[in-house]
Parts: structure tokens; C-alpha cells; sequence
């Protein structure tokens, strides 16, 4: 019988494991839990965790009320069978959901951590059979044990993630006190902050390649614009070589701007546009540009601040302190930084820009694409500006700003052409992303699973996102049916040939059929959002 024991708890373990992984990663994709995030994505998919894991722990109990001898071989080979079964069903499922992640487990030093605390949490109870081994029932209900485990499994890495929190509340004090150390020991270090609902990765990297024509600017690497990500890059990242650090800040609530403004304390600070990005954390759209001229609001007096004159929010916000205002625009005439004369191609775009005190326009050319990426160039031509970069070398640096990846990318793939703007898609980024499209010769294919995050009005904003489509396009597709259906409402209330809607469950399969277009015409695909893991149907 204790071979019966011990390849129960080998089959349990391996379900452990996999499973383990599985919610360590969607932990991970919800920053540990911050503002609920992992509880509420664990309640919007419940169901994915009640299938085979139910089996499992039917089987166990099973075992609870069998009478232990040789003569119950046949239920000792039902149980051992059931088990083989199950584990071969989870190391199948586990692949396939493997296959489809985007963004792997990445093993940090505190998800080691947690790996630890569940491998204690998961040895207890076999560390109690090992003890009890001569008491048949009480084995049965240890495996038990093991397997509501199995069931229960996202809330035992939940009770991990608990149980860590002082351990990690430790490591985030002393990492905090070494970053604002550093900084201080940086008196001439010009710090700028960049938030904003949309764009804020776009905007730092541009303002990046733009300053570093002169000086040696450091932004924060990728999206890391939380807490972490700050004192993470400022620990392992600045240098006593660097003369500007570009700190994007990100926010689920209100209230986080102001306290990422507290650990690196901005001196400038540049707001792109304000729109409902994160509406269902945030709680209201006032919240949201609350929440967002914190940054403004926490920069000093002999500071200055780049706002958009296009964006009403900014606009007529009434700002709670005297910093320095630096206007940028297109269509409003009386900011003063302006771009005017915009034109789009296949190439990129090139426009000119009209400083204050100069009645010049200054010709710019640029490999990005759309509107958005145009006041991000001001922002950034407004920071050269002010720094005394002479306007020669900011057309050079405009010329020399890289495409951001996975932002309105224009990539040749084999034979069609792909405007990649996958990351993070927005109502406000999603009309400008159309519109690009719309500007592009050939056939036209939009490829999205739709927008997030939007709270109540996430239907009506992927509708009208859909009736946008329609308008420019030739064909689409709808990666995952359920997230899907507003778009498809809107592409058909304007009339769109519902023979050229294709709903896809897995992104990557859209490259096939948009590679059979290709064949007749030239075909620019655009490639509009793509959702994280943690929303996967």
C-alpha cells in the first residue's frame, strides 16, 4: 500500500508544480497583488480551475473510505489509474497554456521566495504522513489534504504572497533608503517625471534619444514605472555619468503619482494625454487627472512642466502650485511649442515647428507614425529647447529617434507590412492607430482583441472602436469571441461585410491568413493591442 501512498503524492506533486507556476506567473502579471488585482482577476476566472483539479480531489476522498487489503486491488488500480490520467491531463494542459503565454514567469528573488514558503506550505502535510506512516486513514486524509491543495491552489500562492509580505515590506524599505541615498549624493542630477494615460513609454524614450544628442540622459528601462521599477533602476542603472534621469511613473489609484514624486522628487515633469486608461482602478475620470498632476503639482518653483494645449483636461485644470508651464500643440495656435504642415507615408512622418519668440518654422523629419508621436517629439523638442540644445542638432535627433517598439511600428514582414501598436491599446491611441492606418495604400486588416480596464464603459468604448474600423478597413480580426462581441456590434452597425470578420483564439494565427492577402495586393496590417496573459479566453 505504500507504493499506492507514494505515487498518489508523485502525481499530486507534479499537479502542485504546475500549477504553482501557473499562478506565481498571473501573480506576477498582477503586481503581487496590488490594489486586488490578483484576487480580481482570480474571481473573473474561477471556472479554469474547476475541472480536472475537481477529479483529483474526488479521487482522494475515495480513498478515505476504502478498506486497505489486497483483496481491493481493483479500486487500489481505479485510484492509480485516475492518477496517471490526471497527471498526463495537467502536463498536457500546462504545454498548451505555456505555448500561448506572451510574457514568461520571470524567477526574481522574490518570486524564489515565494517558491519557498509553498514548498513549505505543501511538505507539511507529507512530513505529517511520513511521521504517521503506519496509520493507513490518516495518510488518506493527508493526500486528501494535498489535493484540495491542488484545487485551492490559487489561494495557497495567495496565502504565500501573505506570508512573504513583511519579508518583502523589509526588502523594499532598505532598497528604497539605498535609491534616495543615491540621489542625494546626485545634487545636479536633472530629474523629469513623465505620467499620463496614454503614451508615457513613448514619450520617455523620445525625450531620451533627444536629450542624449548632448547629454548622457538615463530613462527608466522598459515600462518599469512603479516603485520597484524606480529604485530598481536607480540602484542598478544611474552612474555619476549621467546628467538626466527620465523616471516614467505609472498609477493604478489615486495618491501613487505623488508618493513615486516623493522617492525621486522631480524637478520637471512632462503629462501626455489624459483619458480613461485604468478608469475601473482610478474609480472616476476626475480621479484620473487628480491623480495624474500629481506630478505637476509636486514639482518645485524653479521647475517647468510640458502640458498639451490640445488636451481640454489640461487645459482647464487649475493647477494648485506656481511651477513654470511650457504649452505644446497642433491644432491650439496659442501654445508655444507648435507643430504645423504634418505629413504621413509609409516612410514616417515630417512636419514643422514654430518655438516661442521665433517667427521660423524649424523642418522635422521622423520614421515614427501618428499624431500622438508628434506631441511627443514637441515634449521632447521643448525640454532641448529649454536646455540649450541648439535647433540644428534637435532635427538631427528627431531624424535619429528610434521606432518604440510594439507603438505604431511600421515592420516589413516577409509579404505584407505590419503597423505594430500591440502594447496597451486606448480609445484615444486606438483612434489615432486607425487613422495611420487609414493614411497607408493597398488593403487594409486590423488585427485586435479589443481594450481594457475601461470600468463601465469598456462596451461603449469598444464599440465605437469598432464602428472606427470600419471606416478604414477591409478586413478584420477579432482575436477571442466573448471580449470581442462590442467591436463586432459596431463594425456591423456602419455596415461592415460581416463575410470579413474572422474571430481568432490565438493572435499568432492571424499571420497566415493576412499572408493569403498578400498575395493579390500590398497589405498593411495593423496590430492594435495585445492583451496580457492574465486576460487569456
Amino acid at each position: 500500500m505504500i507504493f499506492v501512498y507514494l505515487f498518489l503524492l508523485f502525481c499530486i506533486f507534479v499537479c502542485l508544480i504546475f500549477k504553482s507556476k501557473r499562478y506565481l506567473h498571473m501573480l506576477q502579471q498582477n503586481l503581487y497583488n496590488e490594489n486586488n488585482r490578483y484576487l480580481k482577476w482570480v474571481s473573473r476566472n474561477v471556472k479554469s480551475f474547476w475541472d480536472l483539479d475537481l477529479s483529483a480531489m474526488l479521487l482522494s476522498f475515495i480513498g478515505v473510505f476504502v478498506v486497505y487489503d489486497v483483496e481491493k486491488f481493483a479500486i487500489v488500480l481505479v485510484l492509480i489509474l485516475g492518477a496517471i490520467f490526471i497527471l498526463l491531463a495537467y502536463l498536457w494542459r500546462s504545454r498548451l497554456v505555456s505555448d500561448q503565454n506572451k510574457k514568461p514567469l520571470v524567477i526574481t528573488k522574490r518570486v524564489r521566495r515565494l517558491i519557498v514558503t509553498l514548498s513549505i506550505l505543501y511538505l507539511i502535510p507529507v512530513i505529517l504522513l511520513i511521521w504517521q506512516n503506519t496509520n493507513a486513514q490518516f495518510a488518506w486524509g493527508m493526500i486528501t489534504i494535498l489535493s484540495i491543495m491542488v484545487v485551492l491552489n490559487p489561494f495557497i500562492v495567495f496565502l504565500a504572497n501573505i506570508i512573504n509580505f513583511p519579508i518583502e515590506r523589509g526588502v523594499y524599505h532598505y532598497y528604497k533608503h539605498q535609491a534616495q541615498t543615491k540621489l542625494k549624493s546626485m545634487p545636479n542630477l536633472k530629474i523629469i517625471g513623465i505620467t499620463g494615460s496614454y503614451g508615457k513609454t513613448s514619450s520617455k524614450n523620445i525625450l531620451s534619444d533627444i536629450l542624449n544628442i548632448k547629454y548622457n540622459a538615463l530613462p527608466t528601462p522598459r515600462n518599469l514605472n512603479t516603485y520597484n521599477g524606480l529604485i530598481m533602476t536607480v540602484n542598478n542603472n544611474l552612474t555619476k555619468f549621467n546628467d538626466i534621469f527620465i523616471a516614467e511613473m505609472g498609477a493604478y489609484v489615486k495618491g501613487e503619482i505623488r508618493g513615486l514624486c516623493k522617492l525621486v522628487r522631480p524637478r520637471y515633469g512632462i503629462l501626455t494625454r489624459i483619458g480613461t486608461a485604468h478608469l475601473e482602478t482610478f474609480g472616476s475620470e476626475q480621479n484620473i487627472i487628480d491623480g495624474k498632476f500629481e506630478l505637476i503639482e509636486s514639482l518645485p518653483s524653479d521647475g517647468f512642466a510640458v502640458l498639451n494645449g490640445d488636451d481640454p483636461k489640461q487645459v482647464h485644470y487649475q493647477l494648485k502650485n506656481k511651477v513654470k508651464i511650457i504649452w505644446i500643440g497642433i491644432d491650439n495656435p496659442d501654445v508655444d511649442v507648435r507643430a504645423v504642415n504634418i505629413k504621413c507615408s509609409n516612410k514616417g512622418m515630417e512636419f514643422d515647428v514654430l518655438f516661442p519668440g521665433d517667427s521660423k518654422k524649424y523642418h522635422f523629419e521622423t520614421r515614427l507614425l501618428g499624431d500622438h508621436n508628434v506631441y511627443n517629439i514637441l515634449a521632447g523638442l521643448a525640454f532641448g529647447y529649454e536646455f540649450d540644445i541648439p535647433i540644428s542638432d534637435l532635427q538631427q535627433a528627431v531624424k535619429g529617434v528610434r521606432p518604440v517598439e510594439h507603438r505604431l511600428e511600421l515592420k516589413k514582414l516577409h509579404n505584407f507590412y505590419q503597423i505594430d501598436d500591440a502594447y496597451n491599446s486606448n480609445p484615444v491611441g486606438a483612434e489615432n492607430a486607425v487613422k495611420v492606418l487609414g493614411m497607408m495604400p493597398g488593403v487594409k486588416v486590423v488585427v485586435t482583441p479589443g481594450m481594457i480596464e475601461l470600468g463601465e464603459k469598456e462596451d461603449e468604448y469598444n464599440k465605437k472602436f469598432g464602428e472606427q474600423i470600419a471606416k478604414v478597413a477591409d478586413y478584420v480580426v477579432l482575436v477571442g469571441e466573448h471580449k470581442t462581441k462590442p467591436i463586432r456590434e459596431g463594425l456591423l452597425s456602419k455596415g461592415f461585410d460581416k463575410e470579413k470578420i474572422s474571430v481568432l483564439n490565438d493572435v499568432r494565427d492571424a499571420y497566415p491568413f493576412i499572408g493569403k492577402l498578400a498575395k493579390k495586393d500590398e497589405v498593411y496590417a495593423l496590430f492594435e493591442n495585445d492583451l496580457p496573459d492574465t486576460y487569456n479566453e
